[in-house]
């Protein structure tokens, strides 16, 4: 019985004092205000998934926060991108957060460039496509996850599949695009030999079918900012028309294209969300280094690859995560 007992006393011991370190990490944050500053605005994928990520690790530790949308996707003008900016920073005035996150590069380039460089605020930044030298960063307050695309691998896995060299590129008519367009050519022998953007889907069809008899392969980031996209309309016409391999990074482009390979918006978001909890509890941006996201899913289309008389290889069929049915 006496043995019982002691078991029993030191089980709550260890319990209460589990209890109280909790209490402890609890803490750390007491007080504490975040302010997370999304780019776009709800209802995009890609940032809705980052906040959502970053949300999740807020309320996990039971820390203040707040959400701003600047809405710069849907008005893509320079002027309204400015005025946004500024709404923000007169938000993050009257709000004070201890910790300013920022996702994707609008974000950066209007609120932290013009009002917080070298700040006393800190700032942890996701999403921020490549480099973060255009905006002649880091501050000495700033730290975070840079966006860099997976389009190196869809341009690998293409490449088993197609005769030629004749790659063409067709994006939407965006900042965010024009420069991905840069950076992908990188990855892609010689570059890109046709390079195309659209601000609307009609745009987006005529240069398609403008280029579909001149290439080999299309590399496709994706439909964002492509005015009146209709993902049901595109589906059924590029079915019509798809004549070579399309790689992607975009699941809304996965109805007919051959491989696509997408990052995770979520890991930013939970990355700049943790970050900004050690900063909260005493690290300095500066010394936290710049990262870049690692992870993706492969995606195939057996429709497309049945259209185009490919056959997947073993390997990829068993590491894509989703694998898009036979459609008739």
């Amino acid at each position: 019985m006496a043995k019982l007992l002691k078991t029993l006393l030191l089980f709550f011991y260890f319990f209460c004092l589990g209890f109280n370190l909790i209490n402890c990490f609890s803490d750390d944050y007491k007080g504490k205000k975040v302010l997370y500053v999304n780019s776009y605005h709800k209802g995009y994928q890609w940032s809705d998934g980052e906040e959502e990520s970053a949300v999740k690790v807020f309320k996990d530790n039971n820390l203040e926060y707040q959400v701003i949308y600047m809405d710069t996707k849907n008005n893509p003008e320079e002027d309204f991108k400015v005025k946004a900016g500024k709404k923000v920073k007169d938000y993050i005035e009257k709000y004070k957060p201890d910790v300013l996150i920022v996702a994707d590069d609008n974000a950066f380039k209007y609120v932290v460039m013009p009002y917080y460089r070298d700040a006393e605020l800190p700032v942890v930044f996701c999403g921020i496509n490549w480099d973060i030298s255009e905006y002649q960063a880091p501050y000495s307050n700033t730290t975070g996850m840079l966006e860099v695309g997976l389009i190196d691998g869809v341009y690998k896995h293409m490449k088993k599949f197609v005769r030629g060299d004749v790659v063409g590129f067709i994006g939407p008519d965006v900042y965010s695009e024009h420069r991905n367009a840069e950076y992908y050519a990188k990855f892609v022998d010689g570059g890109f030999d046709y390079v195309e953007f659209a601000p609307d889907f009609e745009t987006w069809k005529e240069k398609y079918l403008g280029l579909k008899d001149k290439v080999d392969m299309f590399i496709s980031p994706g439909p964002s900012g492509i005015k009146n996209w209709d993902i049901d309309k595109a589906n059924e016409f590029m079915l019509r028309n798809v004549n070579v391999p399309i790689g992607t990074e975009s699941t809304d482009m996965m109805g007919f294209s051959l491989v696509g390979l997408s990052k995770v918006p979520g890991e930013h978001g939970e990355y700049a969300a943790k970050t900004a909890l050690r900063i909260l509890i005493g690290e300095k941006p500066s010394n936290i280094p710049i990262v870049s996201n690692k992870k993706g899913y492969l995606m195939l289309n057996l429709a497309v690859a049945d259209r185009l008389h490919i056959v997947y290889t073993p390997a990829m069929l068993r590491n894509a995560e989703i694998i898009y049915g036979i459609t008739k």
